[in-house]
């Protein structure tokens, strides 16, 4: 939710111009989190002030008006050091508007101007404090307020250095947040810090680091570091990004630093230096500077016309990558290097909890089944939302397991420290190196996806799927009596990405259907079994990106409840596959039937007999039960990817929706 990009140049020629374009790019990077209003805030031409533009709406909106409004030649004219910043605003504190848009000022003078991811909690209380003492507000903002706050402790401590007047700021705000901010009273500095939201510094320079590590310095209100705390490249020559993704800066460098929580991350004279407010035990004595393996063509669009839809088309090789150097069928082994050393404690374990929110949650819906027969152990799965509502007792021997695409997942990453806090073992399943909820497990599973820019995930949920189903087979190595399932599934995992392309060829019969059901208001999806997660998730999708209601039912629970609404203009899918639950589900399906219902049935390749029962099907390729549920979600992603074109839907980014859900 919501973006920051900023972009500070020391001693490297650019021109405003130039500054805006990267800013207006980076923001475009950030497009898939979800937002509803955009800004910048630049130097003037004569150093003295700073210009902000703000619009609603998209980033093409605030691109044309930064051409209408820096039309002039001293736009132009390059300058050796310059800092910028921009933001896109998904709305938590007053609605879209531009008064409400980033970046938000101290005063009429545009003395501090700060972006700010996240959400400042005690906002009231520092906004009477400050009322106060004469300031007034502009917006229905919690942000305006550390905009202002940074402003009166400017005025009451005029020799705080820029990071030391941020930093007493942060000390009186409570919440989660990212920040950046600028300053006319501090030109060419930038300093920018985080608590519970995801933050980035990358740098770039025309000759090799001098070092992979910027040691830090601890303390509340700190003293100037000296040298041994500070990054200076070898040229002096620098340029820094700051941003709430990787995805953002990739294209101008790949060496980034992922500030923890409390880092405070501050540019002066081109160096660089990283402090922190509070010490912990555990905390490491530098951060490390990382080299980032993602490409830029991964974030393009390339041939397709939306990035939904290139994700989906590239899931038979993302799933090939999350099993890459893992899964070696020569030898019907599977080592998962990020957990092998956890094992043998895990076998030990009293029961596996696996939380997670939305599409995270179904993966795990959809693999509890396979855990609980390959681990024989209990195999609970929560939404982390009620689950820290709940205050649910957790014990020591224990172990949670962690989902979130983005690996920042609020509710998920709370979720983490309240189980950390009792004791129990943290595994992360994430697709984002260098994530929260990465850093903070005790070990855990990159799933490999790659980049994911819809905000429906879609690749995500494939390679999340796997990435259990390989935990499972891990902890089932050393038991005879499972030998011959576990090269049942290690079989059909060879086979998987050629299915997954079989499935993919289906796109234009789903086309067709979708035509069929787009002007419907409902739809219900129903199977059971290992085929349930994909009923949740199908459902979801369609929710997500159409704006049609969906419900994905449990098909054994149809006859208390569900099946009053079934009548013969009721849209309905279901999935009846030859599986364990077969008869079962083709009990629900005649039941569907001989209420007028007409279904729509996900079935297997040549079964006549299922396919008896309804005139429109989709046959998907054989495989076994539990890798089931990866062939039949991918016809409900596409299905509710053209369901949402024929309504002319934004699929990319549904509204009111974000892709890293970083508030509660």
């Amino acid at each position: 939710m919501c973006g920051i990009f900023a972009y500070l140049n020391y001693l490297t020629p650019k021109s405003r111009l130039e500054v805006l374009d990267l800013l207006v790019t980076g923001l475009k990077r950030l497009e898939y989190r979800g937002y509803d209003s955009t800004g910048v805030a630049i130097d003037s031409p004569d150093s003295k002030n700073i210009v902000m533009v703000k619009r609603t709406g998209k980033v093409k909106v605030l691109e044309d008006a930064i051409k209408e409004h820096f039309s002039g030649g001293e736009y132009s004219e390059p300058v050796m050091t310059h800092i910028g910043i921009a933001h896109t605003r998904w709305a938590t504190h007053g609605v879209p508007c531009e008064r409400n848009s980033h970046p938000h000022r101290s005063d009429e003078g545009n003395g501090f101007v700060v972006v700010h991811n996240g959400i400042i909690t005690n906002y009231n209380d520092v906004k009477t404090f400050l009322a106060k003492r004469g300031y007034e507000f502009e917006s229905d903002t919690d942000t305006e307020v550390f905009a202002k706050l940074v402003h009166h402790l400017w005025k009451t401590h005029p020799t705080y250095s820029f990071r030391e007047l941020v930093e007493q700021a942060i000390l009186q705000v409570e919440g989660a947040f990212a920040i950046a901010v600028k300053s006319k009273h501090f030109p060419g500095e930038c300093v920018a810090s985080r608590r519970s939201s995801p933050l980035l510094v990358a740098i770039k320079t025309k000759s090799r680091l001098a070092t992979d590590h910027i040691p830090i310095l601890y303390g509340k209100v700190l003293p100037r570091s000296d040298s041994t705390s500070e990054f200076m490249p070898e040229e002096k020559e620098v340029e820094y990004f700051f941003a709430s993704d990787a995805s953002a800066v990739i294209e101008h460098t790949n060496r980034v630093i992922y500030l923890e929580d409390d880092d405070v991350a501050a540019v002066r004279d081109g160096t660089l230096s990283i402090h922190r407010l509070k010490k912990s035990l555990d905390d490491p004595h530098a951060r490390e500077i990382t080299t980032l393996k993602m490409e830029i063509q991964q974030i393009m669009k390339g041939n397709y016309d939306y990035f939904m839809q290139k994700e989906i088309f590239e899931q038979p090789d993302s799933v090939v990558n999350t099993m890459r150097g893992r899964v070696r069928f020569d030898g019907n082994a599977i080592v998962l290097g990020g957990i092998k050393d956890y094992i043998p404690e895990i076998k030990r374990c009293r029961r596996l909890m696996l939380i997670g929110c939305g599409t995270s949650y179904h993966s795990a819906v959809a693999t509890r089944q396979l855990l609980e027969e390959l681990t024989e152990l209990p195999v609970i799965v929560e939404l982390a939302s009620d689950f820290l509502d709940r205050n649910t007792p957790i014990f020591r021997d224990d172990v949670c397991f962690f989902i979130s695409q983005s690996g920042e997942t609020a509710d998920t990453l709370m979720a983490l420290r309240y189980c950390k806090q009792r004791g129990a073992l943290i595994v992360g399943i994430t697709n984002t190196v260098g994530s929260s909820i990465c850093r903070e497990s005790h070990c855990g599973v990159h799933i490999n996806a790659g980049p994911e820019i819809g905000v429906a995930s879609t690749k995500a949920y494939t390679s999340q799927f796997i990435s259990l189903v390989m935990f499972a087979l891990v902890m089932s190595e050393d038991r005879l009596s499972l030998q011959q399932r576990r090269l049942e599934i290690l079989q059909a995992l060879s086979n998987l990405a050629d299915q997954i392309r079989k499935v993919l060829k289906l796109d234009s019969k789903v086309q067709e259907l979708a035509k069929d059901l787009y002007q419907h208001k409902s739809l219900l999806i129903m199977g059971r079994g290992y085929n349930f997660a994909t009923c949740l998730e199908g459902a979801l999708k369609v929710k997500e990106l159409t704006y049609m209601h969906s419900e994905g039912i449990m098909a054994g629970e149809l006859k208390h409840g569900p099946l009053a609404l079934v009548d013969d203009s009721m849209p309905v899918l279901m999935i009846v596959l030859r599986d364990p639950v077969y008869v079962k589900c083709m009990n629900a399906l005649q039941q569907v039937t001989s209420r007028k219902g007409c279904p729509v049935i996900i079935c297997e390749e040549g079964d006549e007999e299922t396919k008896a029962f309804s005139s429109r099907h989709l046959e998907i390729p054989r495989t076994v039960d539990c890798l089931q549920g990866i062939l039949t979600v991918i016809p409900m992603q596409l299905l509710s990817y053209h369901i949402a074109v024929l309504r002319g839907c934004d699929v990319d980014c549904p509204r009111n929706l974000a892709k890293s859900v970083t508030v509660e």
